[in-house]
C-alpha cells in the first residue's frame, strides 16, 4: 500500500525504533500531516508499560522517560535550544547563534528543568496516566504539523525545505486524528480545552520566536513538542482527567 512507505519513512524520522532500510525524506515531508500517528504509537507504548506500576510517581515517571527515549530525546534537545536563545542577552543575531550553536548554557538547563517538572507533576496529578499520555503525544504532534506549516524559517536548512513541501491542508488532516482520542474515557469538554489549550501553546511560541528569532527552524518545531506535551497535560489535570 502507498501509506506505508510515508508511514515507515514518518516513524524513521521521528522515533528510535527500528524501521529496516532508510527512507527518503521526501516520503516524510510529502505527509507530514501524519505526524499525530506517531504520537498514538510513542504514547500507546508509553502509556501500556507505565500501567505496570501501581505507584503513579512511578507510572509517571516511566512514562514521561519512554516518551523522551523514543524520540531519540530530539524534541528535548530542541527545547535546550530554545531555552538558550530564549535567556541570550543582545540583538536577533545573538538570540539565533545561541539558538542553534551545540553548547548547552543556563537557559537550556533551566527551561528544561521547569518544563520537565511540570510534564512530571500534571502527569502524576492525572487520574489515568495511559490516556493522558496518548493524548498528550497527539496533541504535540499536531502543533508540530501546524509549526511546519504556518512557521517563517528564518535559515535555509531542513526544517526549511519541510516547510516548502508542505500544504495548508495539512493542519485539518492532522486535526482529524484527534477525533479517535474520544474513545478514550475523556469527556469532550476536556478534550477540547486541552485542544484548545495546545494551539494556545502553538500560538504564543509562534509569536514569541517571530518576534527573538524571526521565525521557526527544527529546534523549535522540537521544543514546540515538549512545551505541548507540558501543557497538555497540565490542562488534563486541571479538568480532573
Amino acid at each position: 500500500m502507498r501509506i506505508l512507505e510515508p508511514l515507515r519513512a514518518m516513524l524513521q524520522f521521528t522515533t528510535i525504533l527500528p524501521m529496516g532500510r532508510p527512507s527518503d525524506y521526501d516520503a516524510y515531508v510529502r505527509h507530514a500531516y501524519l505526524l499525530p500517528l506517531s504520537g498514538y504509537l510513542i504514547g500507546g507504548i508509553a502509556g501500556l508499560i507505565a500501567m505496570l506500576f501501581v505507584q503513579p510517581q512511578i507510572a509517571g515517571a516511566v512514562a514521561l522517560a519512554i516518551v523522551l527515549v523514543l524520540t531519540g530525546f530530539n524534541h528535548f534537545d530542541g527545547l535546550c535550544d530554545l531555552g538558550d536563545g530564549l535567556m541570550a542577552h543582545g540583538s536577533r543575531e545573538k538570540r539565533v547563534t545561541a539558538l542553534t550553536d551545540r553548547t548547552l548554557g543556563a537557559g537550556a538547563v533551566g527551561v528544561a528543568i521547569v518544563v520537565m517538572l511540570l510534564t512530571y507533576a500534571s502527569l502524576t496529578t492525572v487520574v489515568w496516566i495511559a490516556g493522558a499520555i496518548i493524548i498528550a503525544e497527539v496533541m504535540g504532534k499536531v502543533v508540530q504539523v501546524i509549526l511546519i506549516v504556518v512557521g517563517n524559517p528564518f535559515r535555509e536548512g531542513l526544517f526549511s525545505y519541510m516547510h516548502t513541501g508542505a500544504h495548508w491542508w495539512f493542519i485539518p488532516l492532522s486535526f482529524l486524528f484527534i477525533a479517535p482520542l474520544l474513545l478514550l474515557p475523556i469527556s469532550p469538554v476536556s478534550l477540547g480545552f486541552a485542544t484548545a489549550v495546545a494551539l494556545i501553546t502553538a500560538g504564543v511560541l509562534m509569536m514569541v520566536t517571530r518576534y527573538l528569532f524571526g521565525g521557526v527552524n527544527g529546534d523549535i518545531v522540537g521544543a514546540s513538542h515538549e512545551l505541548t506535551r507540558c501543557m497538555v497535560l497540565l490542562a488534563l489535570a486541571i479538568t480532573g482527567f
